[in-house]
């Protein structure tokens, strides 16, 4: 018998086991099968949302994010079975998260923070509202 993936899914997507809100640490802790474990921060969640408000429309390096150290999440929606809504304390919930993203998110962490940090440097953004 041969299993039919959702669209976006294939068989090597790194699907997580476990998802938790942990709303003291201001974290999405996601869990996988082969153990590895990515406790991400909302602030990082939220500036790298995938949501066309944030990406832009097109070519570019989309709308700068600032003002978001504090952001919560408040509730983690599931999508089918390929992506999940994360519903922001300042209103933002547009944006699915799929699966194949958060991994990415997860394993590129260091990485995408810095260059974050390095373009509210150079756009004179900050952090705090």
């Amino acid at each position: 018998m041969q299993i039919q993936l959702m669209a976006g899914l294939s068989a090597t997507t790194p699907i997580p086991e476990e998802i938790i809100l942990e709303a003291q640490s201001r974290q999405l802790v996601l869990g996988y099968p082969d153990g590895t474990r990515y406790a991400l921060p909302c602030e990082y969640l939220r500036v790298y949302s995938p949501s066309a408000e944030v990406r832009g429309h097109g070519v570019g390096p989309g709308t700068l994010q600032s003002g978001k150290r504090n952001v919560a999440i408040e509730d983690v929606l599931p999508v089918g079975n390929y992506a999940v809504k994360l519903v922001f304390d300042d209103g933002h919930s547009s944006g699915l998260y799929s699966w194949e993203y958060l991994f990415e998110l997860g394993q590129k962490h260091d990485a995408y923070w810095q260059l974050y940090l390095e373009r509210l440097a150079a756009e004179g953004g900050s952090r705090d509202a």
